[in-house]
């Protein structure tokens, strides 16, 4: 989208996966986060994929596979992921094994993503937790290419768990530079503002993860 076009409330909240990945998680606050994603317009909801599955009319359901960690075994991130496209999710955000890429063993991230691709094949969209915050600029790009390599769908900056930190502005820049629009880029961790929003979308952000959805989009203008 044009920068020079305002985003409106209804343009962000179509990018939204509106996330609850929370350990204490229970089936009442999935049902909570459904009737809000339904209130709020949003794209998606991300839920754990031990709480699948979930009925969610008119809202893509997605899930997570290898997280937070992404220290799973290759098969158990692939058997996590077919499980939970079998239970109904549409879309799967899958984690790297973060210390493979800082290493530079970027074969060894390659085969990871490709294991998972082939468990689900092509029925889900595959996303790819980088942990951007933890990785060099180098690793950052070597590690969009091979989910590119891979089969990936999108590529995203974090878990929002890692003590390195979340999004940035110019990590997803650069992730975006990198697939070149033939990915898309997911956005996530520590978004809590419109104005953080906004610059993430400005910096190449073609999704966002958010847990604080309504806090985010009441900072934008309804047109």
């Amino acid at each position: 989208m044009s920068d020079s076009v305002p985003l409106t409330r209804a343009d962000v909240a179509d990018l939204i996966d509106h996330t609850l990945l929370a350990p204490e998680a229970t089936a009442a606050d999935v049902e909570a986060l459904v009737a809000e994603a339904r209130a709020l317009g949003v794209y998606a909801i991300c839920v754990s994929p031990s709480m699948l599955p979930v009925r969610a009319p008119g809202v893509v359901i997605a899930t997570v596979a290898g997280f937070p960690s992404g220290k799973h075994h290759s098969l158990v991130k692939g058997a996590e992921a077919r499980l939970a496209v079998d239970q109904g999710a549409a879309e799967v955000d899958m984690v790297i094994d973060v210390g493979a890429a800082v290493a530079g063993d970027y074969s060894a991230v390659l085969s990871d993503i490709v294991t998972v691709r082939e468990a689900v094949a092509d029925r889900a969209v595959l996303k790819v937790i980088i942990e951007s915050a933890a990785l060099t600029d180098e690793a950052i790009v070597q590690v969009c290419r091979a989910a590119e390599r891979a089969g990936a769908d999108f590529v995203k900056t974090s878990t929002g768990f890692h003590p390195a930190g979340g999004a940035s502005a110019h990590a997803v820049r650069l992730m975006a530079e990198t697939v070149g629009g033939r990915l898309g880029v997911k956005a996530s961790g520590g978004i809590r503002t419109a104005e953080a929003a906004a610059e993430l979308i400005a910096a190449g952000a073609t999704r966002l993860g958010l847990s604080k959805s309504r806090a985010v989009l009441d900072g934008f203008p309804e047109v």
